[in-house]
């Protein structure tokens, strides 16, 4: 059973596990070999704006989803990470985004949810899809991986 949660702060050694993973490198903007104190700072110094939500396996997060919503003229607008520890995928990515979406719309008033994805990344942009947002441009080379300069699409989901 995988039960969604608010992160707590010694979640950290989890959440260094999760954001090292191969699969998880590969598809956000994190390098390789942050240490561990990177991820005890994150999760203890969270931003009042930051609302962290963990997916839990027997006791251990399996993965996060950090959404990071704006102020002033932009307080509407709400942005996302997310990492599922490579073990897990298929399984928490869609309970962490019901729960984040949920939070965002129907919490905190957010009329718009936005991200980035990198264009190769056919499952992720799957599972956005299913929950509503669309592409809405591409940035090419946006990011260096592999060596490789790689492209990101902008997706974002609107609450009608």
């Amino acid at each position: 059973n995988i039960v969604v949660r608010a992160v707590r702060n010694g979640d950290y050694q989890n959440l260094h596990q999760v954001y090292t993973c191969p699969g998880v490198m590969k598809n956000t903007l994190g390098l390789p070999y942050a240490p561990l104190d990177f991820w005890k700072k994150r999760t203890e110094n969270r931003s009042p704006r930051d609302h962290v939500l963990v997916a839990e396996v027997d006791g251990r997060a399996v993965g996060s989803i950090n959404l990071h919503y704006g102020v002033g003229r932009m307080a509407h607008s709400a942005g996302f990470g997310m990492g599922i520890h490579d073990d897990f995928h298929g399984m928490a990515g869609a309970l962490l985004m019901d729960a984040m979406t949920d939070l965002a719309e129907n919490w905190l008033n957010i009329q718009r949810i936005e991200l980035q994805v990198y264009a190769d990344n056919e499952p992720g942009i799957f599972m956005y899809q299913k929950f509503g947002f669309e592409i809405e441009g591409t940035h090419r080379n946006h990011a260096f991986r592999d060596g490789l300069y790689v492209d990101s699409y902008s997706m974002a989901r609107l609450r009608s």
